[in-house]
């Protein structure tokens, strides 16, 4: 009997050495530019896709996640992990992997690194909301928490919105070194700062991203004035949060998808029948954005599964005709589909 494997059997698999020819190939900006706009085009359509909460295992010291949709053409999943303490090991706070299928025939079709790629769509995601809710002509925006995605959050905004200054505070002052040092030659006026408070002044957007895995108040109602764009995007899951109830209450909050918001972003602080907008909608014009000039927007950024899936076809189409791929020996698929047993003789 012939068990030759068919070419179906091999799936490509992009590695985090891959992954960073591909960034490198296109372009740190480039990338999540064109990420913006991939993840825009399948908000658009947003009614085709399956939509659910993320599978959260919780533990004392972090979480593990499934995000898993699809379109019906194609179905895609991340595994993801968040667990601050890591960083005081020596070990990444995020990492994950993801995979994109047929929904025809249930074959993989990519199998990929997403501990990077996750850093870049979820800047590029900011940066998507923050041309459709910043204030016009925004030039300067604070970065509150100056750990692993940071960098990628600048870059994305100048990138996506234009930002020129980017002003930097971190509780840790090594962490702002790092990010002053990455973004040195990156065409970002970068200030480095001592205080939170010193960091929002001359702002227009103020994002924060933070760890720890707590009730924090990074935003007090009294350092946040009118007319800025908040890009909130370090309270993640159940019991985590960074900004004060009452700036939330003065802002109008923009969401991915409100059953997982409510769960993990800021607005658990909120009752569960807070209006909130969803971005969908405003990108496809059926709701506004911002509407005033002292107005407040807040995203409340929890990620969501059709952002991972939006990355990983635009993956999976990038790497067409390069070698930033390898192919994975990863499905037992006999010539005869009724003899699988056949492969062990």
């Amino acid at each position: 009997m012939d068990f030759k494997f068919s070419p179906l059997a091999y799936v490509p698999f992009v590695s985090v050495e891959n992954m960073i020819k591909l960034v490198n190939s296109i372009g740190v900006e480039v990338f999540m530019s064109e990420l913006a706009d991939a993840i825009e085009a399948d908000f658009k359509r947003w009614e085709l896709f399956d939509k659910t909460p993320r599978v959260a295992s919780h533990s004392d010291v972090g979480v593990i996640e499934l995000m898993p949709t699809s379109d019906g053409d194609m179905y895609g999943f991340k595994y993801v992990n968040g667990h601050p303490k890591n960083t005081k090991e020596g070990l990444q706070t995020v990492t994950a992997f993801g995979l994109l299928a047929e929904v025809d025939s249930g074959y993989p079709k990519l199998l990929t690194e997403m501990t990077l790629l996750t850093a870049l769509r979820t800047a590029a995601m900011s940066a998507l909301v923050g041309r459709h809710l910043a204030p016009k002509g925004s030039k300067t925006m604070a970065m509150i928490g100056n750990g692993a995605q940071s960098e990628f959050q600048c870059l994305a905004f100048k990138a996506v919105c234009g930002i020129e200054t980017v002003r930097l505070y971190d509780i840790d002052p090594a962490a702002t070194a790092k990010c002053a040092e990455n973004l040195e030659k990156a065409g970002v006026n970068v200030v480095s700062c001592k205080t939170a408070e010193e960091a929002i002044e001359g702002a227009q957007i103020i994002t924060t991203c933070t760890a720890d895995k707590q009730y924090a108040t990074i935003l007090t109602d009294n350092m946040v004035g009118d007319g800025v764009h908040i890009n909130a995007i370090g309270g993640d899951c159940p019991g985590k949060t960074e900004v004060a109830e009452a700036v939330l209450r003065r802002s109008e909050i923009f969401v991915e998808y409100p059953p997982q918001t409510r769960v993990e972003g800021d607005i658990q602080q909120l009752p569960e029948d807070y209006p909130v907008t969803e971005l969908w909608r405003v990108m496809r014009g059926e709701a506004e954005g911002r509407t005033h000039a002292r107005q407040i927007t807040f995203f409340d950024s929890v990620g969501f599964a059709v952002e991972d899936f939006s990355a990983l076809k635009y993956v999976r189409a990038k790497i067409e005709g390069t070698d930033f791929f390898e192919h994975l020996d990863m499905l037992a698929d006999p010539k005869d589909p009724r003899n699988l047993y056949g492969m062990l003789s």
